[in-house]
C-alpha cells in the first residue's frame, strides 16, 4: 500500500514477521498500517500467526498492544481446505509451507486490493498466483 495508488478499503494482512515488524515499530512495517488505516482498509492476521510470533514472555506485550489494534481472523474448515489445496496445486509440502498456504488462503478471501507483508515472498507468490485476474486485483506480497 505504501508506494502504490488503489483506490480506498481493501486489506492489509501481516504475516508473523509483518507483525513482529509492528510490535517493535519497524518504519516500513508503520507505513504500510499507516497507508491502511489512511485509506480505511482492514488490517487482518490468520489466528495461526499467533502461534508463530507469542511466546508468553515479556516480549508480547509490544505484540498485544498492535493485536489491540487489528483484526484475527480464525482458522475455519474452508480456508484449511483452501490452504491444502493451494499446497497441492503448487507442490508446496512442510509445515512453514502450511501455514503460509493458511496465510495465502486468508488473504485471497478478503476484500481487493489486498496487501501481505512477510518475510517469505517467494513461497506466498506461488500461492497467491492469480494469473486469471486483473493485477490490479490480485494479492500484493511485499516482502518486510
Amino acid at each position: 500500500m505504501a508506494g502504490r495508488r488503489v483506490g480506498g478499503g481493501g486489506t492489509l494482512v501481516l504475516d508473523s514477521e509483518g507483525l513482529s515488524k509492528l510490535a517493535i515499530g519497524d518504519g516500513r512495517a508503520r507505513a504500510y498500517l499507516e497507508t491502511a488505516r489512511t485509506r480505511r482498509a482492514r488490517v487482518v492476521i490468520s489466528a495461526i500467526t499467533l502461534t508463530e510470533v507469542l511466546r508468553g514472555g515479556p516480549r508480547d506485550a509490544s505484540v498485544h498492544r498492535v493485536l489491540a489494534r487489528i483484526s484475527v481472523l480464525p482458522v475455519t474448515p474452508e480456508i484449511a481446505r483452501a490452504a491444502g489445496e493451494l499446497l497441492g496445486a503448487t507442490g508446496l509440502s512442510g509445515h512453514r509451507c502450511a501455514i503460509d498456504s493458511i496465510m495465502a488462503a486468508t488473504a485471497l478471501g478478503l476484500a481487493r486490493p489486498v496487501v501481505l507483508l512477510t518475510s517469505d515472498p517467494d513461497d506466498l507468490n506461488r500461492l497467491v498466483d492469480e494469473p486469471n485476474r486483473p493485477k490490479d486485483e490480485r494479492v500484493i506480497v511485499v516482502h518486510v
